[in-house]
């Protein structure tokens, strides 16, 4: 929880607080006496709160285990009910200096039980009502988001076959001796018909991405300074997983774009991707030019892309690590649950 949210969450119990002391108060008690009382009210209400947002709502309630959520609720509110016995008896000795007075446990425990019973109700039923109109929001902000870019995707797009067509018109005139540029060209015509016909779902196949990445790095093997020493590792991959299209291509773009050549130092650019246990580990590293600014002239619009996609499609699921400094760039992504 950041520091914004510890923020809003004390500023929600002081206003708690201070509306229990004011509208509730017994006119017959002092007011220090008003404000201790209510200050344990809420402590088991608080308590009971955040047991049943962060444990008894997402383990039962939202799994549709019913019946175990009401239980854990229940039984949540009588265990505070009867730990608020000796509270209350411990603060009316020695905190009121009421010694003598009648003491009456079953009564304790039932005014207890209801005010704990009717706040956490309402203060829950109003965070899951709150959650819900958000959930809803979101997803349609989502929604607006998809329909605008598949807007964008089908003006953007052109007629794939007269591209095929141009390219294998070029493969007829690239001389049979010129074997390099007839390879590229191949592995070219591969990655577009991967981007035009296999990318169109919400997930693909992760061995078919890391052949686009593979195939991206061969092309760009050949057009670098050859001081540019490139290593690509994709051989620990354990089962089947699946991923989102084109999503790990940005970072490999972008170390190559920015790859530096200096001469007292290797240069380099290093991919590596492991799965295994479900969980997905992609690394890119390269080393920089030290005298080139490399701010200049990048709007880094492509590594924002990915980021919001991965906002999109693996919420609490990613963790992506960018280190940037003068001399190299690395990224870690690391995708759970594939």
């Amino acid at each position: 929880m950041n520091t914004k949210k510890i923020a809003y969450h004390l500023g929600f119990w002081l206003l708690a607080y201070l509306f229990w002391i004011f509208i509730f108060r017994n006119g017959t008690l002092v007011l220090t006496h008003s404000l201790t009382i209510q200050f344990c009210y809420l402590a088991f209400i608080s308590a009971n709160y955040y047991f049943n947002t962060l444990y008894n709502i997402p383990q039962n309630l939202n799994k549709k285990y019913y019946l175990g959520f009401g239980i854990l609720f229940i039984l949540g509110i009588i265990v505070t009910a009867l730990l608020r016995i000796p509270v209350s008896k411990f603060v009316t000795i020695h905190l009121f200096k009421i010694i003598g007075a009648p003491f009456d446990p079953v009564t304790v425990f039932y005014n207890s039980f209801v005010n704990i019973f009717f706040w956490v109700v309402v203060i829950v039923a109003a965070k899951m009502i709150t959650d819900r109109m958000r959930s809803q929001l979101y997803i349609e902000q989502i929604e607006k988001e998809k329909a605008t870019n598949e807007l964008n995707f089908l003006r953007a797009q052109f007629n794939p076959h007269f591209l095929f067509n141009s390219i294998n018109s070029i493969y007829g005139h690239i001389d049979k001796s010129n074997k390099e540029a007839r390879e590229m060209l191949l592995v070219l015509s591969e990655m577009l018909r991967y981007q035009l016909y296999e990318c169109n779902v919400e997930e693909i196949s992760l061995d078919r991405e890391i052949n686009y990445v593979s195939n991206y790095i061969a092309m760009q093997r050949g057009r670098i300074d050859e001081r540019v020493k490139v290593n690509f590792c994709a051989d620990e991959v354990d089962g089947q997983p699946n991923i989102a299209p084109l999503l790990l291509i940005t970072f490999v773009e972008n170390a190559f774009k920015y790859v530096g050549f200096n001469e007292d130092r290797p240069n380099l650019v290093e991919i590596s991707l492991r799965y295994a246990d479900d969980k997905l580990i992609f690394k890119v590293f390269n080393t920089k030019d030290s005298y080139i600014n490399h701010t200049e002239g990048s709007s880094g619009l492509g590594i924002a892309n990915t980021k919001r996609r991965l906002e999109i499609l693996y919420p609490n699921r990613h963790e992506l690590k960018i280190n940037n400094d003068e001399k190299n760039y690395e990224v870690e992504l690391t995708l759970e649950k594939l």
